[in-house]
């Protein structure tokens, strides 16, 4: 992908948007488990229980960025993706973290737990990047200040604007698409025919939305 070209920086607005709705709520994660250690401590804990999610976070993404060039793969991270995308506008994210009672605790906490809700974030990352490394160091320097310093602030805008939501679903469902049109051996025939490329790619991006939004009225519904 050419430096400065319109794939590239299409590329690079979709991982900053998936950043923003999937950094946000991992970095809850770090507030909870530090939060009844003493003041002196949590500023610590907070940097190096970042830290070290960022190093995990760094490796797993570049090795998904090479797994995905496994010929089939790309087909199986689409299909994940799209799951990925449904469930972040049908389901409501919990939570469940223990705060730990000292320093160690409290950072293995913060890795373990980052690592896992993390998931998501690593493979859109490494699927919107379309094998491009760059994006992919670029997209984690955008995660980095947004785990550290912004999920307040991300949770507000979320509450207040919930078409956020809206907005980064539709945005993975098109990365997913579009993952599984680049796959080696599908790639040629959609490139043959752009009208159902680009057919597969908005039926996924509306079915996502449109499904994932009738779900979330039958939730808000039963509650």
């Amino acid at each position: 992908m050419d430096f400065f070209s319109a794939d590239y920086f299409s590329a690079l607005f979709s991982i900053i948007v998936i950043d923003l709705v999937l950094a946000g709520d991992n970095a809850i994660v770090i507030g909870l488990a530090a939060r009844t250690l003493p003041k002196d401590q949590q500023k610590k804990v907070i940097l190096w229980g970042t830290a070290g999610a960022i190093i995990i976070r760094i490796i797993a993404t570049l090795a998904v960025v090479w797994l995905l060039k496994i010929p089939g793969l790309l087909v199986i991270g689409g299909v994940l993706l799209i799951w990925i995308a449904y469930k972040l506008l049908a389901e409501e994210k919990g939570h469940d973290v223990k705060p730990s009672e000292n320093f160690w605790g409290a950072i293995k906490t913060i890795i373990i737990a980052d690592a896992l809700m993390g998931l998501d974030n690593v493979l859109a990352i490494a699927g919107a990047s379309h094998g491009d490394f760059s994006l992919v160091v670029i997209g984690l320097l955008v995660s980095v200040p947004i785990v550290v310093w912004g999920s307040t602030l991300i949770l507000k805008w979320v509450d207040r604007f919930p078409i956020i939501i809206t907005i980064g679903a539709g945005v993975l469902a098109y990365t997913a698409a579009k993952m599984i049109t680049d796959e080696k051996f599908l790639k040629d025939f959609f490139e043959d025919n752009p009208l159902l490329k680009w057919g597969l790619i908005l039926l996924v991006v509306i079915g996502v939305l449109a499904f994932g939004t009738m779900k979330k009225r039958q939730v808000s519904r039963s509650h």
